[in-house]
């Protein structure tokens, strides 16, 4: 399960498990409801006692496959209610007190791939993962608070080629169409993420939360909308 880690001037948030490459009840780090609750939780702490930037990352060979499809597909009626607790998340990290980097450690795929983009700033490993939308060639929709999402922190032309095409993007091509900040080899990944988060610390505060709020209404105004119920009619 997530947990939180302070380690010199930053706080890490690990999407997977404490002392485990891989967590071997969610390899993949999918927003399972239990992940989705202990985040949220978590996230919670940060927001009561805000004292240092957030990295959130991950070991292993996911940052995070996004969706649990096990869940989506043995309780479809539950999918519109599902999705709305992944926007949730969306807003808390958009919103978060603190500066945010998301260091991506391997695969982040669909709604993690999202997530990624709800972070401040975005470095990515250079050796291997992809950053993926899959949801065109999975014949799946985008809810409208995922499209704003895309829209509004993707140049036009990179959330229209990735949205459209479910390319993979390695590291190298991630920075150049605009989805990350930089790309960095794994051994500095951590530090990177860490240099970068702690270089803004001094905006800690509830007032970043005001600035954030302002810079993403119509994104936030989005995410808050309820998921319809043929979402994926």
């Amino acid at each position: 399960m997530p947990y939180l880690n302070e380690t010199g001037d930053v706080v890490e948030l690990h999407l997977g498990a404490p002392g485990a490459e891989l967590d071997e009840t969610n390899p993949e780090n999918r927003f399972r409801l239990d992940w989705l609750d202990e985040v949220e939780r978590l996230l919670g702490e940060v927001t009561a006692d805000p004292k240092r930037p957030l990295v959130v990352t991950a070991t292993g060979k996911f940052f995070t496959n996004g969706l649990d499809t096990d869940h989506i597909f043995a309780a479809p009626d539950q999918l519109p209610a599902y999705l709305d607790r992944v926007h949730a998340l969306y807003t808390t990290i958009l919103t978060l007190p603190v500066p945010t980097v998301a260091a991506i450690n391997g695969h982040a795929f669909g709604a993690g791939a999202m997530l990624a983009l709800c972070a401040d700033q975005v470095v990515m490993r250079t050796e291997r993962g992809f950053w993926s939308l899959p949801e065109a060639a999975l014949n799946m929709p985008f809810t409208r608070g995922m499209a704003t999402l895309l829209r509004t922190r993707l140049p036009d032309r990179t959330a229209t080629e990735a949205m459209y095409s479910s390319r993979r993007y390695g590291a190298d091509d991630a920075v150049a169409a605009g989805i990350v900040d930089e790309a960095v080899p794994v051994e500095d990944l951590a530090a990177r993420a860490a240099e970068l988060a702690a270089g803004r610390a001094a905006t800690v505060g509830a007032n970043l939360t005001l600035i954030k709020r302002g810079l993403r209404g119509p994104l936030l105004a989005d995410l808050a909308i309820p998921t319809p119920a043929g979402v994926l009619a």
